[in-house]
C-alpha cells in the first residue's frame, strides 16, 4: 500500500485559529494527541478552501511526532479505493485487510465521492472494520455533511454519527487579516499599513484566490521596487470585488509532496541512544522520542541528528521556562509538567505567547491629563458629566458616551476622566482607540492568544474606548467588544466611549452594541447646562456660582437637576417631557 505523504507546510503551527474553526481545530488536536481515545471517528466538513485538508494533514504531523511508532495512513478516498481494488484484483484482499488492521491512524480526504458508489462504500466499511478491530483512529474530511452525501449506506451514516462531526465555517474579517499577515511573514515580506486589511475585504472565493491575490501584490512590489499602499489594493482587484460571491475564506491547501528517509542498521547506534536516555531521564525529561528510536537500525548520521534535535528542544524548553518565570512567576502552566517534554516545544511556545499577552500592561491614557488641565468651560455638560462619573464610578452614568467632532476636546476629556479614575487605589485603567483595539485583536489571532488578550482587558476597572466608529466594518472586534461590555458591566467597572456622532448614527456598528452605548448617558461636547460661561474664570470653575465652585473643589455634587437627570430620563418617555419637568 502506498499512501500519500504529508505536506510539511500544513501543520497546526501554520493554521490560523478563529471563531469559525475553533471547535474543529481543538478536536483535531485532541485526536492527534490521543488517537482512538476520543472522537472516533472525527468527521470534518466544509466548503472548498476552508482548511479541512490542512487540519487533516496537521493531525498526521502531530500524531507522527508524538507517537513515532504509530502506523499512519493519509490518503484521498479515490487513491485509497484504487489501492484496495488493485489488491482485490491481485487476489490479495486478505493481505490488504491485514495491513489495515495494523493502521493506528487512518486519514481520508474527499469522502464525498462515496456518493452513489455502493461498491466503494462496501470496501470502505471493510477497511474501517479492519482499522477498528486493531484499535485504530479514523478521521475523514468532506465538502458536505454525511446526511448530504446522497445514496449513502445506512451503516456508514451510523458510523459517521457515532463520533464527532464538526464543520469549518468561513473566517471573519479579523481572521482574514491575520491570515494575510501570516502568509506575508512566511514569504519574508512586509506590507504597508492598511494593506492586509484592504486585501481581506476583497471578495475572493477562497484562500487559494486570497493567496493568489497576495502573490500578485508582492510581485508588483518586487518588480516596481516599492511597497503597495492600502489605496491601491481595491483598484488592483476591482474585477474580483465586483463579481458575486459568498465571501468564504480559510485554510491553506497546497500540492502534496514529501520525501522518504532511508535508514541502515548499526549496533553502536542503540548504545548511544540508550546512554542519552539514561542521561535525560536522570534530569527528569521525557525520553519517549529517544525510546521510539531504539532498535530502529539507525545510522550514526541518524543518531547524530536525533540527539542534536532532542538537545536543541531541551535547551529551547529551558529558555522558554526562564522567560515565562520572568514574565509570570506564578503562571499556572508550571504545574502541568509541560517543561519536561521536549516533544511539546510548540505548545510551550504558545503558552509563553499567552503569558506575555495576558501580562502586557493595558494601554494607558496620555500623560499629564486631568480635570484641572481640561480647557473646557465648567458648565459644558460633558465636563460636568465626567466629573460626576469620577465621583461615583461604575454606578452613575455607566457607560458615559461623549460625542463631538475632531478638535472639540472629546479625546482630551476622556483621557482626563481615565487619569482621574486611575488615581484611585487598585484602579486598573484601559484607554484605547478603536483602531488600536481591532489591531490588537488581529495580532492576538495571528499568535493564537486571543484568550489571553481577552483576559487582559477583562481585568480593567475603568475602560475607555475613543473613536469607536473606527470599528465599523469589523466583525470579530465588535463581537469581542460586546462581550467585554457585558462582563465589565456585571462586575461594576466604569466604561466611557467617544465618537464623532451619537450612537444611533453609527449605523455600521452591531445593533446589540449600539443599544448598549445608549443605555447610560450620551452627552455632546457642545451641550451647555447654564448661560454662557465667564471665560475669565479659572479653568475648572468657569460659568458656575461661587457656591458650586466650592462644592466642586470638595468633590460634592454640582446641582440637583444634573444629579436627577438620569432618573428623569428613565421616568419619562421622551426628552421633551423630562426637560419641561426640569424647567418647572
Amino acid at each position: 500500500m502506498t499512501p500519500l505523504e504529508l505536506d510539511p507546510r500544513l501543520t497546526f503551527d501554520s493554521f490560523v485559529v478563529g471563531q469559525a474553526n475553533r471547535l474543529a481545530s481543538a478536536a483535531a488536536r485532541r485526536v492527534a494527541e490521543a488517537p482512538a481515545a476520543t472522537y472516533n471517528p472525527l468527521f470534518l466538513y466544509s466548503e472548498s478552501g476552508l482548511g479541512k485538508t490542512h487540519l487533516l494533514t496537521a493531525i498526521g504531523h502531530m500524531a507522527r511526532k508524538l507517537h513515532p511508532k504509530l502506523n499512519l495512513v493519509y490518503d484521498t478516498l479515490e487513491h485509497f479505493l484504487e489501492e484496495a481494488m488493485r489488491s482485490i484484483q491481485a487476489g490479495e484482499r486478505e493481505d490488504f485487510r491485514t495491513r489495515m488492521r495494523e493502521v493506528g491512524l487512518l486519514l481520508l480526504d474527499d469522502v464525498q465521492f462515496l456518493e452513489g458508489r455502493r461498491g466503494a462504500q462496501e470496501e470502505l466499511l471493510r477497511a474501517w472494520d479492519a482499522v477498528s478491530s486493531g484499535g485504530g483512529q479514523v478521521v475523514l474530511a468532506s465538502d458536505r455533511t454525511p446526511q448530504e452525501i446522497n445514496d449513502l449506506d445506512s451503516r456508514l451514516l451510523s458510523r459517521f454519527s457515532g463520533g464527532l462531526i464538526s464543520d469549518i465555517g468561513a473566517p471573519d474579517y479579523e481572521t482574514r487579516v491575520a491570515i494575510v499577515h501570516r502568509k506575508a511573514l512566511e514569504r519574508g515580506q512586509t506590507l504597508a499599513p492598511g494593506v492586509a486589511e484592504a486585501l481581506a475585504r476583497v471578495r475572493f472565493s477562497n484562500v487559494r484566490e486570497l493567496q493568489g491575490g497576495l502573490n500578485k501584490l508582492l510581485a508588483v512590489q518586487d518588480l516596481d521596487g516599492r511597497q503597495i499602499t492600502a489605496n491601491e489594493v481595491a483598484p488592483m482587484f476591482a474585477a474580483v470585488t465586483q463579481r458575486p460571491g459568498n465571501d468564504e475564506f480559510g485554510g491553506f491547501l497546497s500540492d502534496i509532496a514529501g520525501t522518504v528517509s532511508e535508514v541502515v542498521a548499526q549496533s553502536m547506534a542503540d548504545r548511544r541512544i540508550a546512554d542519552a536516555i539514561l542521561r535525560w531521564e536522570g534530569e527528569a525529561y521525557s525520553t519517549r522520542r529517544l525510546e521510539a528510536a531504539l532498535h530502529a537500525n539507525a545510522t550514526d548520521a541518524d543518531v547524530d541528528a536525533l540527539l542534536a534535535e532532542y538537545e536543541r528542544d531541551v535547551e529551547r524548553l529551558r529558555a522558554i521556562e526562564r522567560e515565562l518565570r520572568t514574565v509570570d512567576p506564578d503562571a499556572p502552566e508550571f504545574s502541568r509538567g509541560l517543561f519536561r517534554h521536549p516533544d511539546r516545544v510548540a505548545e510551550a511556545e504558545e503558552v509563553l505567547a499567552q503569558a506575555i499577552e495576558r501580562t502586557r500592561p493595558l494601554p494607558a491614557p496620555p500623560p499629564g491629563r486631568s480635570f484641572a488641565t481640561v480647557n473646557l468651560p465648567a458648565d459644558a455638560f460633558a465636563f460636568r458629566a465626567a466629573r460626576a462619573v469620577a465621583e461615583s464610578p461604575g454606578t452613575r452614568y455607566n457607560p458615559l458616551f461623549v460625542h463631538g467632532t475632531e478638535g472639540s476636546g472629546k479625546t482630551t476629556l476622556l483621557a482626563a476622566l481615565a487619569s482621574e479614575l486611575g488615581n484611585r487605589e487598585d484602579a486598573v485603567v484601559a484607554f484605547v482607540h478603536g483602531k488600536t483595539f481591532a489591531a490588537e485583536l488581529i495580532r492576538a489571532i495571528e499568535r493564537n492568544c486571543v484568550d489571553s488578550w481577552r483576559e487582559r482587558y477583562r481585568k480593567a476597572t475603568v475602560f475607555v474606548l475613543d473613536d469607536i466608529e473606527e470599528l465599523a466594518g469589523t466583525e470579530r472586534a465588535q463581537d469581542e467588544l460586546f462581550h467585554l461590555f457585558e462582563d465589565l458591566l456585571r462586575k461594576g467597572a466604569q466604561m466611557a466611549f467617544g465618537a464623532e456622532r451619537i450612537p444611533r448614527e453609527l449605523t455600521d456598528l452591531d445593533d446589540r452594541l449600539r443599544t448598549r452605548l445608549e443605555s447610560g448617558l450620551v452627552v455632546s461636547m457642545k451641550e451647555r447646562s447654564s448661560d454662557a460661561p465667564d471665560l475669565t474664570a479659572p479653568v475648572g470653575t468657569r460659568g458656575v456660582s461661587p457656591m458650586d465652585a466650592a462644592a466642586m473643589e470638595q468633590g460634592e455634587p454640582l446641582d440637583e437637576w444634573f444629579l436627577s437627570r438620569e432618573k428623569l430620563i428613565w421616568h419619562w418617555p421622551n426628552e421633551e417631557d423630562w426637560l419641561m419637568e426640569a424647567l418647572d
